[in-house]
């Protein structure tokens, strides 16, 4: 039996709570579950007002906001040392078709959007929520043997990684084309 159940919630900053609850129904279809906003900080006892929102990203999935009025502007979801690709939210979706729906809502609306972009296992868009976090939706798109080879083959990759910092070539058939599943 695992220790962890799932995950509770996962939690960012957003700049607008109202426009991020919107924002996520319009173009994620996510139900706006909850919203907490207190003028302390249950954890710390702060005094600090915020409102945390709840969204129900689907299978008992939940993605929460906090807007936090009082603390200096959000510049930035991530730190000015990492790489803005690297921080992102992927969310899987059902098929290709549903993708590219999202895809074609919000170009519509004047979002910038990165892909579709393939990952040999899945298939992905890029773009980002009104306070600059990185989304992605995903489509799987792996055989069951190339799961399989990837799972013979994890261990030895991130070993060889930890002692090298050199990516290791166990798996490039993801990216030379060399297994069709």
């Amino acid at each position: 039996m695992s220790l962890i159940q799932r995950i509770h919630h996962v939690a960012y900053r957003c700049k607008d709570a109202k426009q991020t609850v919107e924002w996520y129904q319009k173009y994620l279809d996510m139900k706006f579950i909850l919203a907490i906003a207190e003028d302390e900080v249950p954890s710390t006892k702060e005094p600090d007002p915020y409102m945390h929102i709840f969204m129900d990203a689907g299978g008992g999935n939940v993605l929460a906001f906090f807007e936090l009025p009082t603390k200096a502007e959000m510049l930035s979801p991530a730190d000015a040392n990492t790489p803005a690709w690297t921080q992102h939210l992927a969310l899987k979706v059902e098929s290709e078709e549903i993708m590219m729906q999202v895809k074609a809502r919000l170009e519509a609306d004047g979002i910038q959007v990165v892909g579709p972009t393939e990952h040999t296992i899945f298939r992905s868009i890029y773009f980002r929520d009104p306070s600059g976090h990185r989304l992605e939706l995903a489509v799987d798109t792996a055989t069951d043997e190339m799961n399989r080879k990837l799972d013979e083959v994890k261990w030895d990759m991130l070993n060889e990684w930890a002692a090298t910092k050199k990516a290791p070539k166990h798996a490039a058939w993801m990216h030379d084309g060399s297994l069709k599943g």
